[in-house]
């Protein structure tokens, strides 16, 4: 449920809302909403999730920027606004929520701790720079810092005032911003600050964030931005801006209008926002993926193959087998792929599509799977098998995944900062395999 609200956010703050979504799509969002919010009033992390600031202010934040009136909803509007106000308002919210209020214009820059975008221009040595961190970490925290760089803010329309009412209990302009740095409801609170991390969040925002907004500290912030966007354009342009998820999808897109509103990238973006929107019984909701077609056809393919009903079903392992064919990932991203911290991705099975084309070890190990079993059929039925030069490849992907004891990192679309090219040893690999069906 967190994810819709960063989507409407940013279609609201870029002007295109009305574009993307028609009052179909907002009549369907609005009821997803309403079907999921708890008795008491608020809204969870997820569908079946506590009541949460985070997901309250950030829901209720969608239904007002989606039309709905601050007593509308036939009294749902009200409960959630009495849920937002008697657990701490909105200053408790957590800092993801921090910052896409900021980016609405209802909560201000000061009250976040700090996203410092001149984390990329460390050395990769150091343990912490931002190219170690989990993608999934990675490629949110990039355009966050890019945000919280430029301190953006959308345009501030009558319902962004109205809201910076709403949402707190003191006037707008009294709100103590530094105290609201490290609020956290406690409905939110899953595991508390260790004091030094105050004191590290804190020295940031006192001591180093002032350097960075002044001449000559000014100029490592604008090259700081600049890398940023360098990586931001890279991710969408080798996704064909479908991006790694959809968090850093919309905030991707976001960032792209900020640096130029008209630019190509923006209008790029726009078209692909529907690869993760999903309508059932509940309203229209925004997925966690852009699906899970790969994944999902490779294990259909095994349990199709595995009931002996191939005659059956020969017209169907057809579509299914050129759909895997069409699915794998036939190239790398261009370009030094240490210098993106991006990892091969050449025969690689993504869990969606090959547009989305980051590479994930077991998407990858089912495909080759399914493929393997493909290639045993006749071909009359199944078409032709996959070239052996592609099943080298994925097995080539497989192998430079593989980490050793000391290396705890997660296979999903992992960069171990080098990697060694293992197609001269797969010709056994495959033979091994083939004899395994």
């Amino acid at each position: 449920m967190f994810l819709l609200p960063g989507l409407v956010i940013a279609l609201s703050v870029t002007g295109a809302l009305n574009a993307v979504l028609s009052e179909e799509h907002k009549r369907e969002i609005c009821r997803y909403l309403y079907n999921h919010q708890n008795c008491d009033g608020g809204w969870g992390l997820h569908i079946e999730s506590h009541s949460t600031m985070f997901g309250s202010v950030l829901s209720y934040c969608t239904l007002r920027l989606l039309g709905e009136k601050a007593n509308g909803g036939e009294g749902a509007m009200e409960k959630g606004h009495k849920w937002i106000l008697d657990h701490g308002t909105a200053t408790a919210i957590t800092s993801w929520g921090k910052m896409w209020l900021s980016v609405l214009g209802v909560f201000d820059w000061s009250g976040n701790n700090p996203l410092p975008p001149e984390m990329w221009l460390l050395p990769y040595i150091l343990p912490f720079h931002p190219g170690r961190m989990w993608c999934h970490c990675r490629m949110v925290y990039l355009p966050m810092s890019y945000l919280y760089g430029k301190r953006f803010v959308g345009p501030i329309t009558p319902t962004v005032l109205s809201l910076r009412k709403e949402l707190f209990t003191v006037p707008y302009h009294k709100i103590n911003w530094n105290k609201a740095r490290n609020e956290c409801a406690k409905e939110d609170l899953y595991y508390p600050h260790p004091l030094v991390q105050d004191i590290l969040w804190t020295s940031l925002d006192k001591l180093i964030e002032p350097l960075f907004m002044h001449w000559p500290g000014k100029k490592l912030r604008e090259k700081a931005l600049s890398t940023v966007m360098d990586h931001i354009h890279y991710e969408d342009e080798n996704t064909r801006y479908i991006c790694l998820g959809p968090v850093n999808k919309v905030l991707n897109m976001l960032c792209c209008w900020v640096e130029n509103s008209s630019s190509e990238a923006f209008k790029l973006h726009l078209p692909r926002l529907y690869d993760y929107l999903w309508i059932a019984e509940d309203g229209m909701k925004m997925q966690g993926y852009n699906g899970s077609q790969s994944w999902d056809t490779s294990f259909s393919i095994q349990a199709i193959i595995s009931t002996n009903l191939v005659e059956e079903y020969g017209p169907t392992l057809r579509k299914a087998h050129k759909f895997m064919k069409n699915s794998q990932v036939l190239d790398d991203c261009p370009g030094n792929l240490d210098f993106w911290y991006r990892h091969i991705s050449k025969g690689a099975w993504p869990f969606s599509t090959a547009d989305h084309g980051w590479p994930i070890s077991d998407c990858t190990a089912e495909g080759l799977k399914a493929c393997l079993l493909l290639s045993k059929l006749p071909v009359e039925i199944v078409g032709e098998p996959l070239k052996a030069n592609r099943l080298y490849d994925a097995v080539n992907v497989m192998l430079s995944l593989q980490l050793n004891k000391q290396e705890r990192q997660v296979k999903l679309h992992c960069h171990v900062g080098h990697f060694h090219d293992c197609r001269d040893y797969l010709p056994i690999t495959i033979t091994c395999k083939q004899k395994k069906y």
